[in-house]
């Protein structure tokens, strides 16, 4: 945990002569009453701390962490609890005020002892040359009075005494990979040794973070400790963190899209999963954008196939032709299905209404599908790119009609007006060979008579006289063509209304 004052520190020189630029943790040379070293640090020198040594130069003791025999500083860590928590239970379980014994030469790692020990430095020089000059009082012999002592207050935290141990142990080595095992180790400490100004963890830890992966937790206590770090060392985490520009999650749902549809073998698993994808994103407008850039782009393709196969080059060789007619052909086909899974996701987010004025627009490409199925080939080489078609004209047609997509009635009107002859023409031509399409035409049928209810009086008696092909041998059997034209005779012999508007 940062202390509330902390900020983003800047380098502070190995000399300095003002503790007043470092971090807001109260270390400070006090010349508290000399004792001998608490239960708990000397507890700390028997155990595995007392392992940590370091050679400060090759003329040097080797010096131990917490080894009271060569250490020159001995520092108080205690909890720095706030007045208004004295009546707070405490946890007696938890040491909250222990004492260890450092070196200065190992401590000066971390530029905050630097400074500290500076300080001290001048103080105690200061200190030495009045009692030389007859000021009263002298050093005693005493190892403990010989130390410099420092204190260091830590916050009120259950694991802050143990973390900072552990920074201060990290100062007698060069090998913290043992320690910075995990991002949450490495994110307990990096606070600690940004605070104390340790360059070497502070790099280590940022060096394991950027290199592994993060719990959602874990992300976010990465973020509130951005802003403590210098910008050369927070771009890596920055670049994992946050898009390199603003419209890249519309460029990612966009290229998985285009994977989904085009290039991933298992199509029919991927398309589900990135259907998902679609529905649980958190921006609609984008999800829209998205879809009718995908959208377009199919449906561009799939009208171009079929423009060239209606009207084909015949300058070239017979086969050449005919190869590229049934290439065409598939192409149309691909690519209806992958406009087919689109229109699919674009209703079931409702972002369908684009699509629906582009799909009543289409008077070339409906003009180019009555040619090609009035023809034969395509029978055996793509016998179900009639169903295509007409399920994504059903799909957009039936959210028209339900009222899912509000259209204008412009574009109701030239919804059927386009589509309607392409029903027709699949009617007299595919329900012959492939019956099971059957149910697709009447259902279609059914949609565009409940759009022509919704028309003005002249529009829907026009369309209705087109739609006389939906009646069948028996006419009982076509309820649907006898309820449209049943509303339309009871409006058109219902008085008029508009002197009752006066």
């Amino acid at each position: 945990m940062i202390p509330n004052s902390y900020r983003k520190r800047q380098r502070v020189p190995h000399r300095h002569t003002s503790a007043t630029r470092l971090s807001s943790t109260a270390t400070v040379v006090n010349s508290f009453s000399d004792k001998t070293v608490s239960e708990s640090s000397q507890k700390l020198h028997r155990t595995s701390y007392a392992a940590s040594t370091i050679t400060t130069s090759p003329n040097a003791v080797t010096s131990s962490f917490n080894d009271p025999y060569t250490a020159d500083v001995l520092l108080r860590l205690f909890v720095d609890r706030s007045p208004f928590d004295s009546d707070a239970p405490s946890d007696s379980s938890r040491q909250s005020d222990i004492q260890i014994y450092l070196h200065s030469a190992v401590i000066r790692r971390a530029k905050y002892f630097a400074a500290i020990l500076s300080d001290c430095w001048q103080h105690r020089t200061n200190a030495d040359a009045k009692s030389n000059n007859g000021a009263e009082g002298s050093r005693s012999n005493d190892n403990n009075n010989n130390l410099v002592h420092l204190n260091l207050a830590v916050v009120d935290d259950p694991n802050s005494i143990s973390i900072h141990l552990t920074v201060l142990q990290l100062l007698y080595t060069s090998d913290f990979a043992t320690v910075i095992d995990s991002a949450s180790t490495a994110l307990e400490i990096l606070p600690v040794a940004l605070e104390l100004l340790f360059e070497d963890c502070v790099k280590s830890c940022l060096r394991f973070l950027e290199a592994v992966p993060w719990s959602e937790e874990e992300e976010k206590r990465v973020l509130s400790l951005i802003p403590f770090l210098r910008e050369e060392e927070s771009k890596e985490l920055l670049a994992r963190l946050s898009p390199g520009k603003e419209d890249s999650c519309e460029e990612m749902l966009h290229g998985l899209i285009l994977a989904a549809i085009h290039n991933h073998p298992n199509m029919a698993f991927v398309k589900a999963f990135v259907a998902k994808l679609l529905r649980d994103f958190s921006s609609r407008e984008s999800a829209r954008r998205v879809l009718e850039r995908a959208f377009e782009t199919s449906l561009k393709v799939v009208k171009e196939s079929l423009e060239e196969y209606t009207s084909p080059d015949f300058r070239g060789d017979h086969n050449e032709t005919e190869a590229i007619q049934r290439l065409n052909l598939h192409t149309a086909m691909t690519n209806g299905r992958h406009l087919l899974w689109l229109v699919e996701r674009m209703i079931e987010l409702r972002v369908a209404d684009s699509a629906v004025v582009e799909w009543s627009e289409q008077a070339s490409f409906t003009a180019d599908l009555q040619r090609a199925f009035r023809d034969d080939a395509w029978r055996n080489i793509v016998p179900g790119l009639p169903a295509v078609v007409l399920r994504c004209t059903c799909k957009l047609a039936n959210a028209v009609a339900a009222g899912t997509i509000l259209a204008a009635r412009q574009v109701r009107m030239k919804l059927v007006k386009d589509w309607l002859p392409v029903l027709l023409v699949c009617k007299d031509n595919v329900s012959p060979m492939l019956p099971s399409h059957k149910p697709l035409h009447l259902e279609l049928e059914e949609t565009f008579l409940r759009i022509i209810s919704t028309l003005p009086m002249s529009d829907a008696q026009v369309l209705l006289q087109q739609c006389l092909s939906f009646s069948t041998r028996n006419v009982e059997d076509c309820p649907h063509l006898i309820t449209a034209f049943n509303t339309w005779f009871r409006r058109a012999t219902r008085p008029p209304q508009l002197e009752n508007l006066d």
